[in-house]
């Protein structure tokens, strides 16, 4: 009856009444649509990014990124320096234990290995591990390339045999990573960020794989953390891109937390 009676007497806030009534329930249903639509497309792309080799095209422009990110950037940078001075001093004794079991394994051999590796902005710098090959695992490497277990710019082989019997070890647990500790002190590395990538690796990179290399390399980051060996060049280029994309200090954290884990239960370290 009350509507009957404004439809006789006042057209005019019969017509407002029906405007807001279909103006409200239309953003009803469109917010319910496009919250259905964003899970559906999270999980397909997620179920789409470890089942296959996608490219989701980012372009990131270095100037702006920077800008963007520039608190981070300087909060990344204190707690890298925190970090990296509390790791060597509180892992101190595991340094010594592992230094001691590489002179036994290899005595005649150096327990540190140095590598050129390409940085931030294709700048080189020498990234530090302890060693877990033979003493000359570079010269034999040309013989073993046609074994290569990985697509893409990457060379990993399961069963490597320059691997030192220490090193099978050191390398499953990643503690022949720690002396990079120092890489970070330096600023070359930073305790988060896309793995640094060698000389040769990089030759073979397209535009789209140099934009990880516009942010300082890291000591692990979501490939780690995410299947690590068992996945793709290209699936770790769109790791790399998304890291770099949803960049925090929050985040950085996160990956910390659950490389420790990664460190101590997986497989995909080798």
């Amino acid at each position: 009856m009350y509507k009957e009676y404004i439809c006789f007497h006042n057209p005019a806030i019969v017509y407002n009444y029906s405007c807001e009534s279909y103006f409200r329930d239309s953003v009803q249903y469109a917010t319910k649509f496009n919250f259905l639509c964003s899970l559906w497309i999270k999980e397909v792309g997620i179920k789409m990014l470890y089942k296959k080799d996608i490219t989701i095209q980012r372009d990131f422009n270095s100037g702006s990124f920077e800008r963007i990110k520039k608190r981070y950037f300087i909060g990344k940078r204190l707690i890298d320096i925190v970090g990296a001075i509390c790791g060597i001093i509180v892992l101190s004794p595991i340094f010594l234990i592992v230094a001691i079991l590489i002179k036994i394994d290899s005595p005649k051999d150096s327990i540190f290995f140095k590598q050129i590796r390409i940085g931030k902005n294709n700048k080189e710098f020498y990234m530090f591990k302890f060693r877990s090959m033979c003493i000359d695992a570079e010269e034999k490497l040309m013989d073993l390339l046609t074994d290569n277990e990985i697509d893409g710019a990457m060379f990993k082989m399961k069963d490597d045999p320059r691997v030192t019997k220490i090193g099978k070890f050191i390398r499953r647990t990643s503690t022949d990573e720690l002396p990079q500790l120092w890489n970070v002190l330096k600023g070359d590395m930073s305790l988060v960020g896309p793995r640094p990538p060698l000389p040769r690796e990089v030759e073979k990179y397209t535009k789209y794989d140099k934009q990880r290399l516009l942010v300082t390399p890291g000591c692990t980051g979501l490939w780690q953390i995410s299947g690590r060996n068992s996945l793709s060049f290209h699936q770790m280029v769109e790791l790399d891109l998304q890291y770099i994309e949803n960049a925090s200090i929050m985040n950085d954290i996160k990956i910390l937390f659950k490389t420790v884990k990664v460190m101590f239960g997986s497989d995909d370290a080798y």
